[in-house]
């Protein structure tokens, strides 16, 4: 059995799947996809840029799928047989969906390019900040989010904690984290207060969009995001989509759950290898693969 991990947004980067694009028709195939169903082309901007238009999220989420989906196409050639457990950190739950035949291709483009644009709709109507709060434990993260009315929005693993609020919440909290002993308090380079009460409307604006979304029972279990645990069953799966939105990440819970299944090998597809960066603090044991460019494919 192996864990398969899906990228989240934030990994992003021109160039991203340019190489995959030429060497697998496999991968070229769903960039021409992902052009059509978009109605523009995403491959341009994930090969060519610009910067600025490819990290707005409602271009950034769609590009990270189609690269990681291209990714997982590409292992599928030398790789036909999977089993195991899909996860993906917030949107690349879309891309676990894909990869575990929950959801098509299609529809997860269409998806994540109006969750984008619903998230970002909500960070106009309703500003705020994340934080990303580094060597401070839970318990005390969550007594600051207590004092200054703040959210916790991804418990991504030991020590690595992110709150959102209010830009002059998370000014507070940034102070206040390093009083109370963190190593690092970041503001995030996002444009909204995500995973928190502030993306309210975003959930309810997707949970119209997915009434009209076929979702399947997947081949693989699918670990959510909003509730770290396991599941098959496609209602269950839309209500946890929808949830997440404005719920918090619980990516340590997720990977313990997977870990506790005694599965000690993993292959992150898609952007970046932050997801292995969270399984080294998680579960230094645990080998993580990557899948991000031509030469990873063997």
């Amino acid at each position: 059995m192996v864990g398969y991990l899906f990228a989240g947004q934030g990994s992003q980067y021109i160039g991203m799947g340019k190489d995959l694009f030429e060497a697998f028709p496999e991968s070229k195939a769903i960039f021409e996809t992902a052009d059509k169903v978009l109605g523009f082309s995403i491959s341009e901007l994930c090969f060519n840029g610009p910067a600025q238009e490819l990290t707005k999220t409602n271009n950034c989420q769609p590009a990270i799928v189609t690269m990681t989906i291209a990714c997982w196409q590409a292992y599928l050639t030398k790789h036909p047989q999977v089993d195991g457990y899909m996860a993906g950190l917030s949107l690349g739950e879309y891309s676990a969906l894909v990869a575990a035949g929950a959801l098509s291709f299609e529809d997860a483009v269409y998806l994540v390019r109006q969750r984008g644009q619903f998230m970002e709709e909500e960070a106009i109507n309703h500003p705020g900040k994340m934080l990303s709060v580094i060597g401070l434990d839970l318990a005390k993260v969550k007594e600051l989010c207590a004092e200054v009315k703040a959210e916790v929005a991804n418990i991504n693993c030991p020590g690595q904690t992110v709150i959102s609020g209010s830009p002059e919440v998370i000014v507070k909290a940034q102070t206040l984290a390093k009083e109370k002993g963190a190593k690092l308090a970041v503001i995030l380079e996002v444009s909204g207060a995500f995973h928190s009460s502030f993306m309210q409307g975003a959930s309810t604006k997707l949970a119209k969009a997915l009434e009209k979304i076929n979702i399947s029972k997947p081949k693989f279990p699918i670990i959510c995001n909003v509730t770290g645990k396991s599941v098959l069953d496609p209602q269950e799966i839309k209500q946890n989509l929808i949830r997440q939105v404005s719920g918090s990440v619980l990516w340590e819970d997720s990977m313990k759950l997977v870990l506790g299944q005694g599965v000690t090998n993993f292959v992150e597809f898609g952007p970046g290898k932050v997801l292995k960066g969270l399984m080294r603090r998680i579960d230094s044991n645990a080998q993580v693969a990557n899948v991000e460019k031509r030469a990873d494919i063997v």
